[in-house]
């Protein structure tokens, strides 16, 4: 069977390049479905899924659309309901991959599409504006989606332009093929890992302890992006486990700061009831952002992991909310849940010796979370910081027995 690509565009602005590359997907042996996403022009659409059935299922009509002067209104309808149309073709079978073609305005909608569709569904986008700054962390944001910078601008037919559409379109039938890898890993088997630089040596430990009885462990950056994916993925049931080691943007999202990981951060496998084992790397510093940052930040004890981040310690009033967070996202889990504190620091910026190493302040932490989480979530105490051989072993332990329960 010949595989189907998704195409997005807006062909009332992108109508010739579009079809270009429609018909050089069908050229190489590819079906086509073609998503117009057009919220101007009068014209009858050529697409096999038009503007008006992409407005119907965000709840509106193109003719709403069309009177409607409310630009960021109508491009959220159309957003809303290409992706249900995007989400209803992948769960019926009916498509393989997806490529989107525009330029920023074009980008954001498509992208945003994409990203309603799993982990694993070949995704490119092809865009005039991937290089300007700003605009490529949105569009890719938690998705996996390959970003395909044209250089010229998506305007005519031309020779440079057939060339990137050409790459483009052999690009996605590539990433579709049969021989691509499913990316489900082994029912039963897998487990999601938060790891951050700070706490390496820990996660490293961990996840070749769990290698080497049979699991794989998928690692994830919780610097506010990767434990963001995490958590959708988490969602998709992709893992039968979490080993939470630096669920710190929990904090980071109640105050507003750049490791912000969402409003869902440390829930999704919560409502799943799958095993949680959460620790504490970066829980006790906050990364404030420039328009953030306060005065007296100035005078907090700091550590600089490098000349681009530093991390600044919380206060023990801080550490008291940040408490409440957690304990209040742990207390709605319907599986088990454990957590491990290590208490001789919380990563390798509180070794001894360190501006910001302070274990008994982070027991404020230990302590409020204590009094508020529920009586079947035992906090299980090491002595060891979290880069220390037994903190990684005794992780690995609790991992493996919440396993074999669940």
């Amino acid at each position: 069977m010949p595989k189907t690509i998704l195409v997005i565009s807006t062909l009332d602005t992108k109508g010739p390049e579009t079809l270009y590359l429609r018909d050089k997907l069908r050229a190489l042996g590819l079906e086509t479905l073609l998503m117009d996403l057009s919220m101007r022009g009068d014209g009858a659409s050529p697409a096999d899924i038009c503007p008006a059935e992409v407005a119907e299922a965000g709840g509106s009509s193109l003719e709403e659309i069309h009177a409607s002067s409310e630009r960021s209104r109508i491009t959220n309808i159309t957003i809303d309901g290409a992706s249900k149309i995007a989400k209803r073709l992948q769960a019926e079978g009916r498509t393989d991959g997806v490529i989107g073609l525009g330029g920023s305005t074009g980008s954001l909608m498509a992208t945003e599409v994409m990203r309603a569709l799993p982990f694993g569904v070949p995704k490119i986008m092809v865009s005039s504006t991937a290089a300007l700054p700003g605009l490529s962390t949105r569009y890719i944001g938690t998705g996996d989606i390959a970003l395909f910078h044209s250089v010229v601008e998506i305007s005519g037919v031309t020779d440079l332009l057939r060339n990137v559409l050409d790459r483009a379109a052999g690009a996605v039938a590539g990433m579709a093929a049969d021989h691509v890898a499913s990316p489900r890993p082994a029912r039963g088997r897998a487990v999601a890992l938060t790891m951050l630089g700070p706490c390496e040596q820990c996660a490293s430990a961990v996840r070749k302890a769990l290698e080497a009885e049979g699991f794989q462990v998928i690692g994830f950056s919780a610097a506010g992006i990767g434990d963001r994916a995490m958590e959708a993925m988490i969602r998709e049931k992709l893992f039968q486990a979490v080993v939470d080691l630096a669920p710190g943007g929990v904090g980071e999202h109640y105050f507003g700061f750049m490791r912000d990981a969402g409003p869902d951060r440390l829930e999704s496998a919560g409502r799943l009831g799958i095993p949680q084992i959460v620790s504490t790397c970066g829980v006790n510093h906050m990364t404030p952002s420039k328009r953030n940052y306060k005065p007296e930040y100035a005078e907090r004890r700091k550590y600089d992991l490098d000349k681009h981040r530093t991390w600044i310690r919380h206060t023990p009033e801080e550490l008291r909310e940040v408490a409440g967070e957690v304990a209040r996202k742990l207390n709605k889990a319907k599986g088990p849940v454990r957590v491990v504190i290590p208490l001789r620091g919380w990563s390798s910026v509180d070794a001894p010796g360190n501006p910001s190493h302070d274990p008994d302040e982070d027991r404020v932490f230990v302590e409020e979370l204590e009094k508020l989480l529920g009586p079947d979530i035992p906090i299980v105490e090491v002595s060891a910081n979290m880069e220390e051989p037994p903190f990684a072993e005794e992780v690995v332990r609790t991992t493996l027995e919440l396993l074999r329960e669940a």
